[in-house]
């Protein structure tokens, strides 16, 4: 805390500046991003004083299910993918005379991609590459989507980018011509997007995915949606779709996929495919991935889109490499040049994030030195997450007035909590938000750091937070009975 004296100067020093928030963009002042919002910031602070050990709290740790960061929770990274970026990092251990005593620490296949990653890098992964990244990474890439749809991909379609949001905020930031422009979301959606649309002037056109179906979606309303923005004076010219859901985890059907796409084409919608979870399916055989590529491909359909991925999900998890791509399909070409343009202004995205997406698109194959332990590490932790989001559900679903969904896919769950009147009229006398204040008391009475539902949007009158099931599973039982101690004590001191 702020002594008084300091906080007085601090508003006297404020007060006399003229680059204040009354002056600077309004649009970056009323961005809000709900993952790192005030449950976080509040987690942060705790996290310093029990670090300081400044003050008293019923647990020794915070546990930050708020973001899908699964190395921050101790997720081990993928051997050979470090093995590579130590090697080009340090380019001298792959010549004489280190190179010797490189081949005894490192497995030749590591040693030969790094070998080859520098040469097709050039001198130094110090330096920039194209705009749009490392030309023999973007036909990697193609090479990846080609393998995993069936259909041809061409490198020149595709950008490498810092992280998929950089690639969704290129490509909004394209979209939205001016005010009117508005970009149908997804409810609950990923706040990354009413951010971005809130910093780049535009409207959110929700529409709401359907709880009792596990989060799919009634296309048949999205007309009406439509029309009725269009009456209001909305251009609308996107469609977002989260395929495998943040915040929800569900996963789309190909018949919904389908109709979304024939959707679009007949009211000449882009359509915008994020894709980033597309390694986290825990039910292939019921539930599997299809990417929109693919099925507009089967369709042919010339539906324009751009589709996301990246390397921060996924079995990968490599969130502060920053690296990710995008995708073009049915985009014009001079559309495409003005992408480029946009790709130039940032001279590149992080090289370390480009070497890292092309070997999550060309890992280690078989017969290679490094390919046995490649996979058992990503079965591995695939195997854990499923676990663990089975026994979280389960969890939730054990609680009294809560009910959960499986995640079919991703790494989160959305619970959702039937409040009490009693608690629901205390809230609304003291000004709180019910999701946000039952959050805040998580935290202060767990460690357990969540996100809020009314972050990324819920159904009037409904209750949700997203929690991550990325805690390591030696914590697990611990972090699910001191959960349900909280809620139980909850629902006892709010009962009608």
């Amino acid at each position: 805390m702020l002594s008084t004296s300091t906080s007085s100067k601090s508003s006297n020093e404020t007060a006399s500046k003229y680059l204040n928030l009354a002056s600077i963009n309004q649009r970056v002042v009323n961005m809000d991003y709900a993952v790192r919002g005030v449950i976080p910031i509040r987690a942060e602070q705790i996290q310093s004083e029990l670090k300081a050990e400044s003050a008293n709290h019923p647990f020794n740790k915070i546990v930050f299910c708020n973001i899908g960061n699964p190395q921050q929770l101790e997720q081990k990274p993928l051997t050979f993918l470090r093995q590579v970026s130590s090697l080009i990092e340090y380019p001298d251990l792959l010549k004489e005379p280190m190179l010797s005593n490189t081949k005894k620490l490192f497995p030749e296949d590591a040693i030969k991609r790094a070998q080859e990653t520098m040469e097709f890098v050039g001198s130094s992964i110090g330096a920039y590459t194209g705009s749009t990244g490392i030309n023999k990474i973007r036909e990697n890439v193609a090479k990846f989507i080609e393998k995993r749809d069936g259909f041809p991909s061409h490198a020149d379609n595709i950008q490498l980018t810092n992280g998929a949001s950089g690639a969704v905020e290129r490509v909004l930031e394209l979209l939205i011509s001016d005010s009117s422009v508005g970009i149908m979301i997804p409810i609950p959606q990923y706040p990354l997007y009413t951010a971005s649309l809130t910093r780049f002037g535009a409207r959110a056109v929700p529409y709401y995915l359907k709880e009792d179906s596990n989060w799919g979606m009634d296309v048949s309303s999205l007309t009406e949606i439509v029309n009725k923005a269009r009456s209001e004076g909305t251009n609308v010219k996107g469609l977002v779709v989260i395929n495998p859901g943040n915040p929800t985890g569900g996963v789309l059907s190909e018949q919904n996929m389908k109709e979304i796409i024939q959707f679009c084409e007949k009211e000449k919608i882009v359509l915008l495919a994020d894709e980033v979870y597309q390694a986290n399916i825990y039910y292939p055989q019921e539930k599997p991935f299809h990417s929109f590529k693919k099925i507009a491909s089967q369709l042919n359909s010339s539906v324009e889109m751009f589709s996301f991925h990246s390397i921060s999900k996924g079995m990968i998890g490599e969130c502060g490499r920053r690296g990710g791509y995008l995708e073009m399909h049915n985009i014009s070409q001079p559309v495409r040049d003005i992408m480029y343009k946009m790709a130039s202004v940032s001279l590149c995205s992080n090289v370390l994030g480009q070497v890292a997406i092309d070997i999550m698109v060309n890992p280690p194959k078989e017969g290679d030195a490094s390919y046995e332990q490649y996979n058992s590490e990503l079965g591995s932790i695939f195997d854990s997450l499923k676990a663990r989001s089975k026994k979280l559900a389960n969890a939730f679903n054990n609680q009294e007035n809560m009910s959960c969904n499986k995640a079919e896919g991703s790494m989160y769950l959305f619970p959702q909590i039937k409040f009490s009147q009693k608690y629901l009229d205390f809230c609304k006398e003291n000004n709180k938000s019910p999701d946000v204040e039952y959050s805040m008391r998580m935290l202060e009475n767990t460690g357990v750091c969540v996100v809020p539902g009314s972050g990324f949007g819920q159904v009037p009158g409904t209750y949700h937070f997203r929690c991550t099931f990325l805690p390591p599973e030696r914590d697990f039982d611990s972090f699910i009975n001191t959960f349900g101690k909280f809620h139980t004590n909850f629902m006892n001191e709010f009962r009608d």
